[in-house]
């Protein structure tokens, strides 16, 4: 019994069965863009991303070649990673659950760190990655992981779950998990049509 079978017959939500991350060695589709090769609009905006995260990784140089989108794209995304309501043990729990929901192994590998500096047990973060309801979490992880599971999967949440996400985060908070996940379930497209690797020598995501 293969596993996506296996999955659906024990009711287990089995995300992210596709993985587009690419082979190493492969030749890119949008190969990194030399800054001698920018027009003025890509240097700007090239030079605003690398002042602000302190390098230009992942998306962003695919998003270069939009280089209005991607600036509107690292300003959106700044305030979804640095200044969202949410604490960071529950905004990387979000951005985990999109990263596997998407099999998106470059945005796993550059938020898994992340989530477990932000507080967030390695268990949880180890479950996910094998498509597994996390047993140990937390009343708020529990909002989180339930919310955003439905969403992707449902694309609707139903009035219970609506309450209980207000009840613990707020409606500010639950604006702004509909955003972390909006956010990087577009990071996470990205990433999977450029078929951006993991860096050489990182094991597997899953």
């Amino acid at each position: 019994m293969d596993g996506l079978l296996a999955a659906f017959l024990m009711g287990i939500p089995f995300l992210g069965t596709v993985i587009h991350a690419g082979a190493q060695g492969k030749k890119p589709r949008f190969p990194e863009i030399q800054r001698d090769q920018m027009n003025e609009a890509q240097k700007r905006v090239y030079e605003q991303i690398n002042a602000s995260r302190g390098g230009v990784r992942g998306p962003f140089h695919v998003l270069l070649r939009s280089p209005e989108l991607a600036d509107r794209w690292q300003r959106l995304g700044e305030y979804v990673r640095f200044k969202s309501s949410l604490p960071p043990r529950l905004n990387e729990l979000a951005i985990l659950i999109t990263a596997r929901h998407w099999g998106s192994e470059f945005e796993w590998y550059a938020h898994r760190p992340l989530a477990i500096k932000g507080g967030l047990a390695e268990s949880i973060a180890d479950d996910l990655a094998q498509n597994r309801r996390p047993t140990n979490m937390r009343p708020d992880e529990e909002v989180i992981y339930d919310f955003c599971t439905t969403l992707h999967r449902e694309h609707f949440v139903d009035d219970a779950l609506f309450e209980r996400a207000v009840e613990t985060l707020g409606e500010r908070g639950v604006i702004d998990l509909i955003a972390v996940n909006g956010f990087y379930g577009a990071v996470s497209m990205v990433l999977n049509v450029a078929q951006i690797p993991v860096p050489p020598g990182e094991p597997p995501a899953w």
